[in-house]
Parts: structure tokens; C-alpha cells; sequence
């Protein structure tokens, strides 16, 4: 199985571990958005993966209780 780097418009999770959509890979730097929008990040294009199910799990079910909340 050999090992690709995510595209722009996959889901992946940073060095962090915040998950967020990859929007754009310029100059060795990834550009991630949350998957619910709002403001880009950046982080190391090398340290940037794809993400993983359970990961997306808990991505949504904090994206859910955010609103919930009324933070989104």
C-alpha cells in the first residue's frame, strides 16, 4: 500500500490534532478550515495527515454541541 499525501478539499488533522478541511498546500504550509468554516489555520505541510474515523466522529460531535450551544 503506498502512502499519498492528502488533496486539497480532504479532511486531515494537524499536528494539534485539530481536525479541518484542507484548503490549500503553498510553499511547504497546509491551510485548514474547520469543516464547519470560520477563520483558516495553517500548519506544516509535512505534519499534516489524513483523518482517521473516530476522528471525524469527535470532530462532528463537537461541531453538534457547539451549535447546540450557540457558538456556531
Amino acid at each position: 500500500m503506498t502512502k499519498t499525501s492528502p488533496e486539497v478539499g480532504d479532511l486531515v488533522v494537524d499536528s494539534d490534532g485539530q481536525v479541518g478541511k484542507l484548503v490549500a498546500r503553498i510553499a511547504g504550509t497546509a491551510w485548514l478550515r474547520l469543516p464547519s468554516g470560520g477563520r483558516e489555520w495553517t500548519s506544516p505541510a509535512e505534519q499534516v495527515r489524513a483523518v482517521k474515523a473516530s476522528e471525524l466522529l469527535s470532530a462532528s460531535v463537537a461541531t453538534v454541541n457547539a451549535r447546540s450551544r450557540g457558538q456556531l
